[in-house]
């Protein structure tokens, strides 16, 4: 395909380690033994980047399911801490991106900061980030928290989060590293600016002890399609990950997002929008139906209850699920993930559906099965219709389920002029076709009696925060 060409975005996203459906690790050609092996993630790694993938995707959370029994007895909690797997695969990988999954709300800006910028260093400007809110009181309870941080309040802190991390990256000029043997001089004092970030809820002087990186501002990827969700992905996010769904929906959630993003003064072309795919592939429909149907068959009851007890954050101990539900939604009062909570209670709003069916409803909605040329045909009408920029493709089972999409569903894509067929660029940014950003002080400096500061600062003008809860400051005048 042309390199000026709009293609398609391609991540390979995983969450539980054997594959997207959660009981998919009981699979005869599973390998849960490895799910803490480097190598089971080097052939995962390698075989995106055959397939000429935009990136990786470790979605991540910083708990243990542990709410039901069936949570730790029947589905697998256990996988590497992601930056350090990421930094493990920049080494044996050339091309392709490393996103992975950073809790605003039970992390700090500056250890993220970091964190990332050294990912993106060693990688040469291949990493990206997956800013979420976290959801669960499970996860609050590691952190010194009986119950999880309000819905609203998560999602101001992620947007403050955002504003310090980019301000951070910030601290150095592209320029400032000196590195002159013959002088002595390592750097330029005056490149260097200090950030003295004071918001409602971090307080950060910086400056970042890293130098800018390759970059500029590695990617941000921003799960979430609850309003709150929405906003800030419009606002912040290089990239949106949303559900998957059919290509009204997709599209309805495309044009609110990239609407949105305008709003806030961005082109629609800044912000990516990436539902996931969770593929389901067979040499005829009949025959992908039935792994479909094999791979629902893996889940045993008593976790699929307790799935929908979590997801509706009601308890349905002791029922089947031959039973009905008698439920009335209240999204406004849940505080776990609003989107998700929304389908279901959709699906349930038929009193005479039983938990069984809409448990299968929501299988069903999610996995996508069909032939090659099927799943081909609805990534490329979400594509060309503008319902999707790409999509996270989650292998409802692995390593096999990776394996098939890229030696069945990529080449159609290629054949079709809608993807790639060799890497043009070199970084994440380049891949997604994103442009470098300046620094936020690259408009020049004036000079003072204490030192140089800022005169122009893109960060300020641009952030969603109100200017009180800002303050930039050069190293001069720190």
């Amino acid at each position: 395909m042309s390199p000026n060409r709009r293609h398609m975005i391609l991540g390979a996203a995983q969450w539980w380690p054997g594959g997207e459906h959660i009981t998919a690790w009981r699979r005869p050609d599973a390998q849960p033994e490895a799910f803490l092996d480097l190598e089971y993630y080097v052939d995962w790694a390698k075989t995106a980047e055959r397939g000429m993938f935009d990136t990786l995707f470790l979605a991540d959370e910083l708990y243990v399911w542990d709410r039901f029994d069936s949570g730790v007895e029947y589905s697998s909690n256990v996988r590497p801490e992601p930056f350090t797997l990421l930094g493990a695969l920049a080494a044996v990988t050339e091309r392709i991106g490393l996103a992975a999954t950073v809790s605003t709300t039970y992390n700090e800006p500056y250890h993220t900061a970091r964190r990332v910028a050294s990912l993106d260093f060693l990688s040469k400007g291949r990493a990206g980030w997956n800013l979420v809110t976290s959801a669960s009181d499970e996860e609050a309870r590691n952190f010194g928290r009986d119950r999880n941080v309000d819905h609203a309040t998560r999602y101001e802190r992620g947007r403050e989060f955002v504003d310090v991390v980019r301000g951070l990256w910030d601290s150095w000029d592209d320029d400032a590293l000196v590195r002159d043997k013959a002088s002595g001089r390592f750097a330029d004092p005056a490149k260097l600016h200090t950030l003295d970030h004071r918001g409602k809820h971090f307080t950060v002087r910086g400056p970042l002890n890293i130098a800018r990186p390759p970059q500029g501002h590695p990617v941000l990827f921003q799960a979430g399609a609850s309003e709150a969700g929405r906003d800030l992905a419009a606002a912040t996010a290089d990239a949106v990950f949303t559900l998957t769904g059919p290509v009204d929906r997709l599209r309805d959630f495309y044009t609110d997002v990239k609407r949105r993003a305008a709003g806030y003064g961005r082109s629609p072309q800044d912000i990516k929008v990436l539902p996931m795919l969770i593929p389901v592939i067979g040499a005829t429909e009949e025959e992908a139906r039935a792994k479909a149907d094999e791979l629902y068959e893996l889940t045993p009851e008593t976790l699929a209850l307790d799935l929908l007890s979590h997801y509706l954050e009601m308890d349905l101990t002791g029922r089947g699920l031959d039973e009905a539900l008698d439920f009335t939604p209240d999204v406004d009062a849940t505080n776990q993930s609003k989107s998700v909570y929304e389908r279901v209670a959709h699906i349930a709003a038929d009193r005479s559906v039983t938990l069984g069916e809409i448990y299968r409803h929501l299988f069903d909605e999610r996995v996508r099965y069909g032939t090659p040329e099927q799943i081909a045909d609805y990534m490329q009408e979400s594509f060309e219709s503008d319902a999707a920029d790409g999509f996270l493709v989650m292998a409802a089972y692995l390593p096999a389920g990776l394996h098939e999409f890229v030696d069945l569903v990529v080449p159609l894509l290629q054949k079709r002029g809608l993807f790639r067929t060799q890497y043009q660029e070199s970084t994440l940014r380049g891949h997604l076709g994103l442009e470098r950003p300046d620094s936020s002080y690259s408009g020049g400096t004036d000079t003072a009696a204490d030192g140089p500061v800022p005169t122009k600062n893109t960060l300020a003008e641009t952030s969603p925060l109100p200017p009180q809860h800002r303050t930039y400051t050069s190293r001069g005048a720190s």
